[in-house]
């Protein structure tokens, strides 16, 4: 007897190509539709473990979370369903690598990572409103797109506020250890959208100093400085280090509240995080510059080719789950 879906499934009308990718779960795949005028990118579910209730439960959530989002800064969604028995879900292909990859020539020069940082708010408030936490937000997780902007994806391990189970009320914890707020790290059962800023302050300082804000042996010991240790200042290490051009005190003092340990210490919503970086922005280059400002130049995206591979998807070819995601029962612990 046929599984029953979880969400209503679109008609499958992709000719699948190349194969992008695979992991313990899915296999991504370059694929074309009459329907639509460019290529995507199509993520089955590895027969392997299509058996398996709670592998098949978040590869249907993460189709009907994405069902929900419409931004121009999250990854598209091309709707979902069976291919001969296999479920898919089709996204916007993305060619040009991801931030984490232009990390690794060093970090940016700050204007841009500002401009970057109202691109990344103004996503997370339309997830927001629409009840989705991302729980995993991470250079590895950002992607560029033809025009040099930012693009979020990798909703696998997201919170949906709308849905009445999570991975965290089995007593998980989950995200990244580098970019978890404090309250992902205990497991909060009333984790909000707050914990996206947290991970966003720890974005902003890895692309001002091209360092994480904080580091250790082991997750335990990065754990613990989440907990308990304030950021260290992203001027003062831009000092350290003799960077040319230092950024701004009120982006230094906006990542600092964006890492509080407490929810209600940091901005109200993305939106005000969007609107006080554009705010500064404006009155220092103008709205029109501003705009300009995460336009590629040739050296931009010469920084982001790869000698040895394709220059995509980290973030598709393994479970969402499985590889961006740091789980165990606390109440083994």
């Amino acid at each position: 007897m046929q599984r029953k879906l979880n969400f209503i499934p679109t008609k499958a009308t992709f000719k699948l190509g190349d194969k992008l990718g695979s992991g313990t779960v899915g296999i991504v795949y370059h694929a074309t539709s009459t329907d639509l005028k460019e290529p995507v990118a199509v993520k089955l579910l590895n027969p392997s473990v299509s058996d398996e209730a709670a592998i098949v439960d978040r590869f249907e959530r993460e189709i009907v979370v994405m069902e929900r989002l419409n931004h121009p800064h999250i990854v598209k969604n091309y709707g979902g369903g069976q291919i001969d028995g296999q479920l898919y879900y089709a996204m916007q292909l993305l060619g040009h690598g991801s931030l984490k990859d232009r990390l690794l020539k060093g970090p940016l020069p700050w204007p841009k990572v500002a401009a970057y940082g109202a691109q990344i708010a103004s996503a997370l408030q339309h997830a927001h409103n629409h009840g989705i936490v991302h729980r995993d937000l991470k250079p590895s997780n950002l992607f560029f797109d033809d025009n040099g902007s930012l693009v979020l994806g990798d909703f696998g391990i997201a919170r949906d506020l709308q849905a009445s189970a999570d991975i965290t009320n089995q007593g998980m914890t989950v995200g990244t250890f580098s970019y978890m707020s404090p309250e992902q790290i205990t497991a909060d059962s009333q984790i909000s959208g707050a914990a996206d800023l947290y991970s966003l302050g720890c974005v902003l300082f890895e692309m001002l100093t091209g360092q994480l804000p904080f580091r250790g042996a082991n997750f335990a010991q990065v754990w613990e400085q989440h907990l308990r240790r304030d950021p260290p200042s992203v001027r003062e290490i831009q000092r350290e280090s003799h960077t040319l051009e230092l950024c701004p005190e009120w982006l230094d003092e906006l990542i600092q509240k964006l890492m509080a340990k407490e929810p209600m210490d940091r901005p109200f919503n993305a939106r005000a995080v969007q609107s006080s970086i554009l705010s500064h922005m404006y009155d220092e280059f103008g709205e029109e510059e501003t705009a300009q400002l995460t336009r590629m130049t040739e050296e931009d995206w010469a920084a982001l080719e790869h000698e040895d591979k394709p220059k995509m998807w980290v973030l598709w070819i393994a479970l969402a789950v499985a590889a961006a995601l740091v789980a165990w029962s606390t109440s083994s612990g």
